[in-house]
């Protein structure tokens, strides 16, 4: 199950899931195709907000915060088997890791294992954090390679 923010103005208005960068880059990740990722027995997608909330001064504005707490369990309720959990930024980990997160992002994903088995916790992928990937060589040299033989391992 991959929990993210809120859908871009690209995939508000195309209504398909991490259609755009972020998601070319997030399937990246996972090492997995378009084909897998769309397919809803292998990968569920769950937003934190169900619409484009709209243009802040510095990116797109936080997922609205009624969605979540409205939507989530009812979702939960249908879902079968997961055996994974990506929370992808900061606005999914705040809200299923309730206290459990570190003092910034970057801490939280260093210490992806705290998480595991059940969750594991990955920044947002967008283009924009190219900057903090580059700053941080250990999310490719080793996070990277742990979350694709998990996936692989899950998609068998």
């Amino acid at each position: 199950m991959i929990i993210g923010q809120a859908p871009g103005l690209a995939v508000h208005k195309s209504g398909v899931p991490w259609d755009d960068k972020s998601g070319d880059n997030l399937r990246g990740w996972l090492g997995i195709t378009k084909q897998d990722f769309y397919n809803p027995a292998k990968v569920g997608i769950l937003p934190m907000g169900f619409c484009y909330p709209g243009k802040g001064s510095s990116g797109d504005l936080p997922p609205r915060k009624e969605c979540a707490p409205l939507w989530h369990d009812k979702v939960w309720d249908h879902v079968k088997e997961v055996r994974l959990t990506l929370l992808i930024g900061k606005y999914a980990q705040d809200y299923y890791l309730q206290g459990r997160i570190r003092s910034s992002l970057t801490d939280t994903v260093r210490n992806y294992r705290e998480y595991l088995p059940h969750y594991f916790v990955l920044p947002h992928p967008s283009p924009r954090n190219n900057i903090w990937q580059a700053k941080n060589p250990w999310f490719r040299e080793e996070l990277i390679p742990e979350l694709q033989g998990m996936v692989r391992e899950i998609l068998k």
